[in-house]
């Protein structure tokens, strides 16, 4: 549930609004919306590494994936409604393909006392990187950027290492699904931002991932119990 939420991406965005104005800021959302779809590999690479390789080797080889992926979308400019439906394919696809792994039963593991601070400080770097670099990257270049997997990294490494290939898939089992609702989140500020202005944009887009998160909580407890 608490992935959807745009810890990242709405810092990002706004200070991207605040200092480019609601133009820049709905390109970089388009192309974050797009820039979805390599995380669904990155998923994938990490799930699949981890039957053979450690953490650190996989971590290298799904960021690997994702930078390729990026290099290759950079260059496709595509309106907001197509990139935000290859997103949900591509996290369709993935999930499809996570849930027929096969996962043994796995005792909780509790995290290191550091775990939190690290995903804090991964977090605020990316934040800090993308947006001074805002000017020289470009709006396609600021969006595709805005969802690369810093702090969903330094998750997925510590369910790795500490629960090994079968932790991994179970974690992404649940992460997977909730990133439709990133996509969902970057979708809004796209085609919301020039019409309504960024920090309207920004807080419906927020409002809608905050729904779409207790939709994905909760939803399946009401339809059983109805």
């Amino acid at each position: 549930m608490l992935i959807v939420l745009p810890i990242v991406a709405g810092p990002i965005l706004l200070i991207v609004y605040l200092e480019h104005g609601a133009a820049f800021a709905g390109r970089a959302a388009a192309a974050a919306t797009l820039g979805v779809v390599p995380l669904a590999v990155y998923a994938l690479v990490f799930a699949l590494s981890t039957r053979t390789w450690g953490w650190a080797t996989s971590l290298l080889l799904s960021w690997l994936s994702v930078v390729l992926a990026d290099l290759v979308l950079v260059w496709v400019d595509l309106p907001a409604g197509i990139a935000l439906v290859l997103a949900v394919l591509a996290l369709s696809g993935a999930n499809w393909l996570l849930r027929r792994m096969k996962v043994s039963p796995q005792s909780a593991r509790v995290p290191p006392w550091w775990d939190l601070p690290a995903r804090a400080a991964a977090t605020a770097a990316l934040v800090l990187l993308v947006t001074g670099l805002a000017d020289v990257l470009g709006p396609v270049w600021t969006g595709v950027l805005t969802p690369f997997p810093i702090a969903l990294s330094v998750v997925c490494a510590f369910a790795a290492a500490q629960a090994g290939h079968h932790g991994l898939v179970a974690l992404l089992r649940g992460v997977v699904p909730g990133l439709n609702g990133f996509a969902l989140f970057c979708f809004t500020v796209a085609v919301c931002s020039e019409p309504l202005g960024g920090a309207a944009a920004l807080g419906l887009a927020t409002g809608i991932a905050v729904l779409f998160a207790l939709l994905l909580a909760y939803g399946p407890r009401l339809i059983q119990r109805g």
